[in-house]
């Protein structure tokens, strides 16, 4: 529905509100995580951080270049042919080394 709809010569979002009825204040009903929706039309080239089995998962899941301090290298080299990035939790270390030569976050 939201593809017949745009109207737009650009890529339009959709924010949505979820009211969950719980209370953060008790330990028992946080709520925390994340949903991945599928996106319409062309992502662009991805990348994402990884080593060991996670790669191959990456690079099942359509991700165009994986690795790791091979890739942090060619980024610091100025190579930025990517549109999106990804860090895997225990691949956050790598980023302390280009973050803030990136730009703000998107």
């Amino acid at each position: 529905m939201v593809v017949a709809t745009a109207r737009a010569k650009f890529d339009e979002t959709v924010n949505a509100a979820v009211r969950l009825g719980v209370n953060p204040a008790h330990a028992d009903q946080m709520v925390r995580g994340s949903l991945f929706c599928p996106t319409v039309g062309k992502i662009g080239r991805v990348l994402v951080f990884a080593k060991g089995e996670k790669e191959k998962e990456a690079l099942e899941a359509g991700a165009d270049v994986v690795g790791s301090d091979d890739v942090v290298e060619k980024i610091k080299a100025g190579w930025l042919e990517f549109d999106r990035s990804s860090l895997r939790p225990d691949m956050m270390g790598v980023s302390v080394n280009w973050g803030r030569s990136s730009g703000p976050a998107a």
